[in-house]
């Protein structure tokens, strides 16, 4: 029996060489545990599509060794601390920033014909190079380096890796100077912190402009020192009756300040003739009949007006938009001015006549939704278009003359970028006064033909607004602006050559995951093809 237990030399041999294939089979996975992992994310995979991209060679590889190169601007180095503020927690890495060496990633400002918010990433296995001629280009460079890599990379604890920056180049800028998101804090009050997360979420996606819609019938959020029952009174309540809020100037500086770091500029609105009941609630004297109406919680519109034969209005307009231009550093002051049904055409056209040059007088360019294009827009003024595709043919014809005469236009269309109307029926959130605006829907169309007649020229950019009479907290708002945000973002940067539904819903399946790591609630569309792992 004892044979059976024994081997003969010949079998110890084979025994021995399989023994060493297999431990020679685990070391390599071991070793190398790219071998199992996905590809590189190609360069093209990103949102929104860069306008270039040369993909060529083998990837570069993240790893404990790896620094980030930043020079001697200080505005360069703060943008190297926010991205390793962003590899750090899931790599696990150091990522020292440092002014000399080679390889790593490197950020550095250089001019080279790329425009104010335009970058160059090159990828070897070497190292990854930003390149920009402005601080703006190289942050963007940057939303562009998340997303080459894997999706786990937001998250908070360390992940297995790798981390891999597949190589070529993207050269890239935007198409529009101006791609907005407008938020609603005035239907129902949202928090600093809670701005701050839709800002970051905003920079992901290169948006760059930041409209807060700070006044409206349901509550007024921003203090006023000259007026000070404005925010105390009119700021005390919302939509169904909640407590409300208001910004003091300091959450308000703040804000700007953190869009800032982001390169996002902040367009405050006080929304006016009409959708001012907060502040007719407030002061009595700002109605005709010197009497003031209660607060409203409601969600109807058209109802309320300042009164434009008083001098009280005018001084009002004044030390509002006064108080909020200084503490503004932006260009624009939005003074809203649509669905004024309860001011008299005549009356409507002598307010903005007055109420513009107030604008100018305090250093900034006046925006107004784009009602203003029936008034006597100023010279430099940009409006807002927020129709539909069924809207009547008399009230386009009116913006196109506009944007003729050389009034810029900011495009909203209601029925495809307003981020708070339902997807479908069965949408738990939102409302649907404009349709039911499903995703393929809000991307596809073109901005340079959305208005016929409109002269390129003309077309400043996007703004994807955000109503919150249905919105509550953060998780409502993540869930009516992704994926559409996404796509708002894209019309805004990407050529037109780079339009298209098949490819674009391919490159925003992919974020899905992205957005599970980023803690994002966001609807899953049956028109994308979302990962199922």
């Amino acid at each position: 029996m004892r044979r059976n237990h024994s081997t003969t030399p010949r079998t110890t041999r084979i025994l021995g060489s399989l023994l060493l294939v297999a431990a020679a089979g685990v070391f390599t996975v071991a070793a190398h545990p790219e071998a199992r992992a996905a590809a590189p994310t190609p360069l093209d995979r990103v949102i929104p599509a860069p306008a270039s991209v040369e993909p060529g060679g083998a990837p570069y590889r993240i790893t404990r060794a790896t620094g980030v190169r930043v020079g001697g601007s200080a505005e360069v180095r703060r943008i190297g601390a926010y991205l390793t503020g962003i590899l750090r927690p899931a790599t696990g890495y150091p990522l020292p920033l440092t002014e000399h060496g080679t390889g790593g990633i490197e950020l550095r400002l250089s001019k080279g014909g790329l425009g104010a918010e335009g970058y160059r990433l090159r990828s070897t296995p070497a190292g990854v190079s930003i390149t920009a001629d402005a601080p703006a280009g190289l942050f963007h460079g940057v939303q562009t380096l998340r997303q080459l890599l894997p999706a786990a990379v937001e998250r908070k604890t360390v992940q297995p890796g790798p981390w891999r920056i597949a190589g070529g180049t993207v050269e890239d800028r935007p198409r529009y100077a101006y791609r907005g998101a407008m938020l609603d804090v005035s239907r129902h009050f949202l928090t600093v912190p809670q701005v701050k997360r839709y800002i970051d979420q905003l920079a992901l996606y290169k948006i760059n402009e930041l409209h807060l819609h700070l006044s409206d019938d349901q509550g007024w959020r921003i203090t006023v020192d000259s007026w000070p029952r404005l925010a105390a009174y009119g700021g005390s309540t919302e939509v169904g009756g909640g407590a409300g809020g208001h910004y003091t100037k300091a959450d308000y500086r703040e804000i700007v300040r953190y869009a800032a770091a982001r390169y996002l500029e902040v367009v405050p609105e006080i929304d006016m003739p009409g959708h001012t009941n907060a502040a007719l609630a407030s002061y009595a004297k700002l109605n005709c009949d010197g009497v003031a109406p209660p607060l409203y919680t409601g969600t109807e519109v058209g109802f309320s007006s300042l009164c434009v034969a008083k001098q009280a209005t005018y001084d009002f307009v004044d030390d509002v938009l006064r108080e909020l231009a200084a503490l503004t550093p932006g260009r624009y002051l939005h003074i809203g001015g649509d669905e004024a049904h309860s001011t008299s055409h005549a009356d409507y056209v002598s307010f903005m006549d007055r109420v513009q040059p107030v604008v100018a007088k305090y250093g900034k360019t006046v925006i107004g939704w784009h009602q203003l294009t029936g008034a006597h827009p100023v010279q430099g003024a940009i409006a807002q278009y927020w129709g539909l595709d069924r809207t009547s043919a008399a009230e386009k014809a009116q913006v196109v003359e506009a944007a003729r005469n050389g009034t810029g236009l900011i495009l909203s269309p209601a029925d495809r970028v307003y981020l708070d109307m339902k997807y479908t029926k069965d949408t738990p959130l939102g409302l649907d006064w404009a349709g039911l605006v499903e995703v393929r829907r809000s991307y596809d169309w073109d901005p340079a033909t959305y208005l016929p007649g409109v002269p390129a020229s003309a077309i400043r950019g996007v703004e994807a607004p955000l109503w919150t009479e249905t919105l509550k907290k953060s998780a409502d708002l993540e869930y009516m602006a992704f994926p559409r945000l996404a796509g708002a973002a894209e019309l805004g940067w990407s050529p037109a050559a780079t339009h298209d539904w098949d490819a674009y819903r391919t490159r925003l399946a992919a974020q899905g995951p992205r957005w599970d790591a980023l803690g994002i609630n966001y609807y899953r569309s049956p028109q994308v093809s979302w990962p199922t792992s």
